[in-house]
């Protein structure tokens, strides 16, 4: 799979905010909808709200955010009053007073209403919030007394208090912090108030998008920066895994053994400077741990993580030891001299565990089966290359091992080579290394040829722990490459099986040859346009939110004809769900005169011909509909004359069927469709039509010459066909400008080879060749006002 974007589409998490801070919590409250005038219906209730009048949520759903339904005979008229203007006015106000459970219980509440607004400024809901305050008052002193105002009953406390403080604010505040993440997670059985509350006004939360919060020095893990970055680490690594294994078995190993005196294991191995590439990869590890502090990851739940802490402890307990052991700049004891012994080598072998970091992303490039198979054949190489230095290391130990240094696999190669030697002779660097990677691809692919043989036992170990790798290689690598191959030949396979049924079938039933040619091109056409996809198949698993965001994309070039301006985007949404496509090849007919039509039809592109008697009596084109005006009635449809395909067409249908629904599901686009469709036709197909066309055959003077010349004259039929010249031009959106004023004429059509010729003109007085149209409205109205 790709990177893993997350969850990225703006969000509003304000509910989600209350629900997860104060469900489960002391905290009662209800949210109502502002832009609801007089009604102010609540939206969402807390379950500590719930608990303490002992209503259900759904009692209380739609119900005014005023809690009417806790009024009763001592709740203060004068208060409610308030409490309504308040939320006219869309203010803050306060108080106390008393409400009745469900079961009609009294209790003294703590009212707070806080309007909320969105990112336009604009009010959108109440935040009411309740809270319980009975015991204080039945806690206070009984002899001496609230004194009570005589108008409201609200007791007035003769407490001296702060200029400026308001006791009532508490439990209002205390909501308001709890959105805005300003109070610390505390005794659900008491409220503990900041003193900043009674310094400045908090901020009240907006009801909106939540914009993303993200510093601009955090990198996002699927930008194109971080990308690149990933795919430069990813040569660095493999530069590592390369180079490391080979500085250690045949640079480290051989220096070693021509630099000490007797070969022996605690000798320092020799200086060398480290290379420019070594010292480029150490800063480009250590920079992409900076680099790792601040990219953003996606969590367990899937939300992009945007934090700079919550990024940090995430890379501490993740990835970051391992990133740092293979980071560690062991070249740079080299560049400063200093001294160091055959086991620090060792240690540059931990830059290996980089490859891991390669295992966990090489699924995201699993889509793309060029690559995926590119890095298996790479790691098939990577691993020849480890055993190609393990089998060298092992035949330089045996050469300094007294008893086998004259039977070990590079001493044979030594002798076949001529360079015979001991300890300071022998095959050369580049033999020794090509001789090794020759026989641990023999020995991963197959088991050997023999010129290369494991004569010691250290080297018999060896090669058996080789072919079992091998196996194990060829299980893996080989059988995914053979998955990836198929998968991207997945598709031309499917052709050719596709085509291999349809020839099967031709010959089980013995179609004729022109039927079969037919099938075969109709079939060919149609994958070239598709490529063998079933668009229906591919999203039925999709909501039918997308499925119809997605089918009015496909069809937007239907749905944009005039005859579908006036519909609401519902009625279009259910449209586009029933729009089918369909192909005709040259020759092919779409309708034939006298079926049930079944459908309308709209020419995407190519062009088609309507034929009556072998008359042409229409030619369509791109932008062209065809069909019945007649769609109130449960009735079948005939049609009237042929369609046929001239050139190759693609097409868009509503069926028939599926409009009448959609119209019944919205009647009041019904009408304004019956009536706009008989304008917007190209032609009608319905059976009993007004006629088009009169037909009266008349001799052809001087006849037509025929194509072998020799002066012979053909006589034929002439169809003398009155046509409606409109000098128009279809517009971007599919309206047809026409001059008000159409022009008669009396055309003759010849029916040889179905072409149409104008052989006469009459009532004209100019030769000007005009592409002319069939009308677009009642035919039978205009031929009938055109022969008056």
């Amino acid at each position: 799979m790709p990177v893993m974007r997350g969850l990225l589409a703006p969000q509003n998490t304000f509910l989600d905010t209350i629900a997860t801070r104060f469900d489960g919590t002391h905290s009662n409250f209800v949210l109502g909808n502002a832009q609801v005038q007089s009604l102010y219906p609540i939206v969402y209730c807390s379950d500590g709200f719930c608990e303490l009048t002992g209503y259900a949520r759904a009692e209380l759903m739609q119900k005014s955010c005023a809690c009417h339904f806790l009024y009763g005979p001592d709740t203060s008229d004068r208060l409610t009053a308030q409490i309504q203007g308040a939320l006219d006015e869309r203010r803050e106000f306060k108080t106390e007073l008393v409400f009745y459970k469900k079961e009609g219980t009294q209790f003294w509440c703590l009212l707070d209403i806080v309007p909320i607004k969105n990112e336009k400024g604009e009010v959108v809901l109440f935040l009411v919030s309740h809270k319980d305050i009975t015991d204080k008052k039945k806690d206070q002193d009984p002899e001496q007394g609230p004194d009570t105002d005589e108008e409201t009953g609200l007791e007035v406390h003769q407490v001296t208090r702060p200029p400026g403080f308001n006791a009532n604010r508490r439990r209002s505040r205390a909501v308001l912090y709890h959105l805005s993440g300003h109070l610390q997670k505390q005794d659900k059985s008491k409220l503990k108030i900041n003193n900043n509350m009674f310094g400045e006004k908090p901020p009240i939360p907006e009801y909106k998008v939540a914009a993303i919060q993200k510093s601009r020095f955090i990198l996002l893990h699927y930008g194109t920066f971080k990308a690149g970055w990933d795919w430069l680490i990813l040569l660095a690594t493999f530069y590592v895994a390369v180079t490391v294994p080979y500085n250690v078995c045949f640079t480290v190993v051989g220096g070693r053994d021509e630099g000490s005196s007797g070969g022996g294991g605690g000798s320092s191995a020799p200086r060398s400077p480290p290379s420019v590439s070594d010292i480029l990869v150490e800063i480009l590890f250590i920079l992409d741990i900076l680099l790792n502090f601040r990219t953003t990851f996606v969590s367990t739940s899937g939300q992009v993580v945007y934090d700079a802490r919550s990024i940090c402890v995430h890379y501490v307990t993740t990835w970051l030891f391992v990133d740092l052991i293979a980071a560690l700049p062991f070249d740079l004891l080299y560049a400063f001299n200093v001294s160091v012994y055959f086991g620090v080598h060792l240690l540059k072998t931990v830059r290996l565990l980089r490859l891991l970091r390669l295992l966990q992303k090489l699924e995201r490039y699993s889509q793309y089966s060029a690559v995926v198979l590119t890095l298996l054949m790479s790691m098939f190489a990577l691993l020849a290359h480890w055993m190609a230095c393990v089998w060298y290391f092992i035949g330089r130990r045996e050469i300094e091992s007294p008893g086998s240094w004259d039977i070990g696999w590079l001493h044979e190669l030594a002798k076949r080579l001529g360079g015979l030697g001991v300890l300071g002779g022998g095959p050369s660097m580049r033999s020794s290394y090509v001789t090794s990677l020759y026989f641990a691809l023999s020995s991963l692919t197959s088991v050997g040829f023999g010129n290369v043989s494991a004569n010691t036992d250290s080297e018999k170990i060896f090669s058996i722990c080789t072919m079992l790798i091998g196996a194990l290689m060829h299980a893996v690598v080989f059988g995914n490459v053979t998955a990836i191959i198929q998968r991207m030949y997945s598709r031309r396979s499917l052709y050719h099986t596709r085509t291999k049924d349809l020839k099967d079938f031709i010959r089980v039933h013995r179609l004729p040859k022109a039927l079969e040619q037919r099938m075969l091109e109709c079939f060919q056409t149609t994958w070239s346009v598709n490529n063998g996809i079933d668009v229906s198949e591919l999203l039925k698993d999709f909501p039918d939110e997308l499925r119809a965001d997605i089918a009015m994309h496909l069809n937007k070039e239907l749905l944009q004809l005039p005859l579908f301006e006036s519909a609401s985007r519902g009625c279009l949404r259910s449209l586009s769900l029933i729009i089918k496509t369909s192909f005709c090849a040259p020759g092919e007919f779409l309708i034939r005169q006298g079926d049930a039509l079944q459908a309308i039809y709209f020419v995407c592109s190519g062009s088609m011909e309507v034929l009556k008697d072998n008359t042409v009596l229409a030619i369509l084109g791109k932008g062209d509909l065809i069909g019945s005006d007649s769609l109130t009635k449960e009735q079948v449809i005939k049609t009237n004359a042929n369609v046929k395909a001239l050139t190759y067409c693609d097409l868009q249908y509503i069926s028939l069927k599926g409009l009448r629904e959609v119209l019944r599901l919205y009647p009041e686009y019904a009408q304004k469709f019956i009536s706009e469709i008989q304008h917007d036709l190209t032609y009608n197909l319905r059976e009993g039509h007004g006629a088009d066309v009169s037909l009266s055959v008349v001799p052809k003077r001087g006849g037509v010459r025929g194509r072998g010349g020799g002066g012979h004259t053909t006589r034929c039929a002439v169809l003398h066909v009155p046509v409606i010249f409109h000098f128009c031009s279809r517009d971007m959106t599919g309206k047809n400008n026409s001059t008000p004023e159409p022009e008669h004429t009396d055309t003759e059509l010849s029916n040889i080879h179905s072409h149409v010729f104008v052989s006469s003109l009459s009532h004209t007085h100019t030769h000007t060749h005009t592409n002319f149209r069939m009308p677009t409205r009642s035919h039978t109205d205009e031929c009938t006002a055109a022969r008056g």
